[in-house]
């Protein structure tokens, strides 16, 4: 087994209460540093947990975790927790993992999962969808559809995350969140592979000749921030600013999002800002 061999792999650094009296890790935490990489790999397939597990009507349920311990981690090690899906039977889930140091393999197992009915817990046949977004994933498939349209097409399912972020999680006020400026926008809305909406963002005209374009409403579903969700927004919409003739964009950036478009090229303009009570920062990028 190589590092090599798998796609995912969820970083961590051992911490003091990690170790015993040996001076190495547990042994009883990896099985939580690889529950806790499965929460990720999620994740990383814009596949989020409980949602989806709604949506398909069902459960998982843990029949089998088995560890082999090769070597041991130590205090302050920085490790990889690499997971893989392997194979499906009528109703399990078929999965190995890999606790690395660097391309040392410390740790390696396999857990096995059983797809049940959600109110009989009995199991049942894994759903095809699911089983097929997995094999996608690890056959380097993306896991995200990003549509570009008009409000009446893609109005309902961008509201209801927007709502989610902004309204609930962020606390704008509703009155700030919703405007006119919907109904001439162009919106790009993520979908998985499962068909579930998780971001939007839209991209609005110039205001005045020589102005640039100006992409806002940029949100994506809490629990798959970090699968690359907005980075395909993102591109989608400057694509669509491209298509049009637009020479600029700009957006006002949170602060705690700042990072994340600056990797994408774009760069500061101006004097940060308050905005519905947090903090901005203009950046602006030719498409």
């Amino acid at each position: 087994m190589k590092r090599s061999d798998f796609r995912f792999a969820d970083p961590l650094r051992v911490r003091w209460a990690e170790v015993d009296m040996q001076k190495v890790v547990f042994n009883g935490h990896y099985l939580m540093y690889v529950d806790t990489a499965m929460g990720n790999w999620w994740r990383a397939l814009a596949l989020p947990y409980e949602d989806t597990i709604a949506a398909l009507e069902g459960d998982l349920f843990v029949r089998k975790s088995t560890l082999e311990y090769l070597a041991p981690a130590r205090y302050d090690d920085a490790l990889e927790v690499a997971i893989r899906f392997e194979a499906a039977g009528t109703s399990s889930l078929r999965f190995v993992a890999g606790v690395f140091r660097g391309e040392e393999l410390l740790v390696h197992g396999e857990i096995v999962y059983v797809w049940t009915d959600a109110v009989t817990k009995q199991p049942k046949p894994a759903p095809g969808a699911l089983v097929d977004a997995f094999r996608a994933y690890e056959a380097g498939e993306p896991m995200v559809d990003v549509v570009v349209g008009a409000w009446n097409e893609l109005g309902a399912e961008a509201q209801a995350i927007r709502t989610a972020v902004f309204v609930e999680e962020q606390k704008v006020p509703l009155a700030l969140e919703r405007d006119a400026a919907d109904v001439t926008a162009v919106h790009a809305l993520a979908r998985n592979r499962l068909g579930l909406a998780v971001g939007t963002g839209r991209l609005l005209a110039a205001d005045a000749p020589g102005h640039p374009a100006r992409i806002g409403r940029m949100a994506v579903s809490r629990a798959v921030r970090g699968a690359q969700v907005g980075r395909a927004l993102l591109e989608a919409l400057m694509a669509a600013a491209g298509r049009r003739g637009d020479r600029l964009v700009s957006l006002h950036a949170q602060i705690t999002a700042f990072g994340f478009y600056r990797r994408a090229g774009f760069e500061p303009h101006g004097e940060r800002f308050e905005e519905a009570g947090i903090i901005h920062q203009e950046m602006r990028r030719a498409p």
